[in-house]
């Protein structure tokens, strides 16, 4: 599924930039930020919901540590 969603994007990403009126006006509405990838550490030894803390990331939205789970909690104060 990871490869399709690059693609999927991909695909995203240019119509996003393009000069499309459907895209203007989405810029101009809206405020995006794109996270593509919040498990860097844990997929670099093969873990892909785990980061290397051991901790699957999607489990600790709610109460991300800073110190175990650095990306969630950082991306939580950014959103």
């Amino acid at each position: 599924i990871s490869g399709l969603f690059s693609w999927i994007l991909h695909g995203l990403l240019s119509f996003l930039v393009s000069s499309a009126p459907e895209a203007v006006a989405v810029r101009s509405r809206f405020l995006i930020k794109i996270v593509p990838m919040l498990n860097p550490d844990g997929v670099v030894v093969g873990n892909y919901r785990c980061g290397l803390a051991g901790m699957d990331l999607n489990r600790q939205w709610r109460q991300p540590s800073q110190r175990f789970n650095p990306t969630i909690f950082h991306l939580k104060a950014m959103i």
